[in-house]
């Protein structure tokens, strides 16, 4: 099987009014889902001793509006709190709360061409293309 390399660049975005919005809603609904299922994950086990396994899916009933974000994101969020919970059990420090912020961020997924690079822009899930600029070493 070829070895596959992932390379890492910044890029600076100029998003429009619309995207800082998209992009604010996302930043803040995995900052929520981050905080909401740790603190589950916290009270489960306090109650039964127990790892609790939340999934982002639950909780959409409840919040309808974590459905107007990347739902990658949030499973992403997922699978870093998963990590991080079971490093705490390995010795590590435990999981802390997100702050609004501070270096607010997510991750989505590549998954059929949903995430891409053109000449001036990056075109992100439910966002659409959004203009760039690009370090002259990765075009």
């Amino acid at each position: 099987m070829p070895k596959q390399i992932l390379k890492a660049h910044k890029v600076r975005l100029y998003p429009n009014e619309e995207q800082q919005i998209f992009f604010a809603k996302s930043f803040g609904c995995t900052r929520f889902i981050w905080n909401r299922m740790l603190s589950d994950k916290i009270d489960h086990y306090n109650e039964h001793k127990t790892e609790l396994k939340n999934t982002p899916a639950q909780y959409k009933k409840e919040f309808e509006w974590l459905k107007e974000v990347d739902s990658l994101a949030l499973a992403n969020v997922q699978q870093n709190l998963r990590a991080s919970y079971n490093k705490f059990f390995k010795g590590s420090g435990f999981p802390r709360f997100k702050k609004k912020g501070h270096r607010d961020s997510y991750t989505t997924n590549n998954q059929k061409g949903t995430v891409a690079i053109t000449a001036n822009s990056v075109k992100l899930p439910k966002i659409g293309h959004i203009k760039a600029k690009f370090p002259a070493k990765i075009i």
